[in-house]
């Protein structure tokens, strides 16, 4: 398979654009449907519990999900809710919903897959580690219907490109890093040890994500909740693209901004601050990073 990004100039990052804003206008024409897709609402920290969004969303699958009695609101609370909106998984999300181009079309369903560190890859022959600024990732997800108490025993798919801006099992089609499942805890979090993601062009710099009522669903390759992204904010990103691993990423983030992002520009200000990580942390020390997710159960 060709590497869109080093053999065709940047037609990867216009495939994806595109793709994203085909994907995008299908689902507002369509509206909410769909059994969980049609009632999920996610939501980050701060701001109101609202409901509008830029775009709306569908499930993995149309059939009811299996109920999970390991799924119950536990663990500290938050006191607000801003939902998300729910955005395109993207042209290679590999969960099922697309044709294969690498080792697996669904990682879902592929052994290894549950793992806190993504940065290796895991299908295959392959042990390659992503390279890059390293960033611990924890996720919070709370019960938007009881006071955002703590929801445990949900699962949370992540991905996310490399420092060039390319995708395991799609511009690098032998590669399966980047890539994780993680079930949330009696706090509702999960952690992920990841690297900080590259930028390409046409896009706001932004972390992929699935949520799951539990793990039984989620590898099956089934019943997503919420299909959405998390954007990385600015000052960081700058930080981390002035390095020498992300010299590419630093010419392609330029003009680039979430008001004018394709995906998170027609989101309400709320949405933006909400989908937007909190990071601390320095280029050279490596970064954390927090978000909260609501769900509407």
């Amino acid at each position: 398979m060709s590497d869109h990004h080093h053999h065709d100039g940047q037609q990867l990052a216009r495939d994806i654009a595109a793709m994203e804003r085909v994907a995008i206008g299908r689902r507002r024409a369509l509206g909410l449907f769909g059994g969980v897709g049609a009632t999920a609402l996610l939501a980050g920290c701060g701001g109101s519990d609202s409901s509008g969004s830029g775009s709306t969303g569908t499930t993995v699958a149309t059939t009811t999900p299996t109920p999970s009695s390991s799924v119950s609101a536990t663990g500290s609370t938050s006191s607000a809710c801003t939902t998300y909106a729910s955005e395109t998984n993207g042209p290679y999300p590999a969960d099922g919903t697309n044709t294969s181009r690498g080792l697996s079309s669904n990682v879902l369903v592929e052994s290894g897959v549950v793992r806190s560190d993504i940065r290796p890859s895991f299908l295959g022959s392959s042990t390659s580690v992503a390279e890059g600024v390293e960033l611990t990732i924890t996720i919070t997800l709370a019960d938007a219907n009881n006071a955002c108490a703590a929801l445990a025993g949900y699962a949370v798919y992540i991905w996310h490109c490399d420092v060039e801006g390319d995708y395991s099992l799609y511009d690098l089609p032998n590669e399966s890093y980047l890539r994780g499942v993680q079930v949330s805890d009696a706090n509702g979090q999960v952690t992920f040890t990841t690297i900080w993601p590259g930028c390409y062009n046409g896009r706001f710099p932004h972390i992929h994500f699935e949520v799951y009522s539990s793990l039984a669903n989620a590898t099956s390759g089934r019943y997503a909740l919420l299909i959405s992204q998390f954007a990385m904010p600015d000052a960081e990103n700058q930080a981390v693209y002035a390095t020498s691993a992300y010299a590419t990423s630093k010419s392609n983030y330029v003009g680039e901004s979430i008001a004018t992002d394709n995906v998170f520009g027609d989101n309400t200000a709320a949405q933006k601050e909400a989908m937007t990580m909190i990071a601390t942390g320095s280029a050279a020390a490596g970064y954390s990073a927090v978000a909260t997710v609501g769900i509407a159960t």
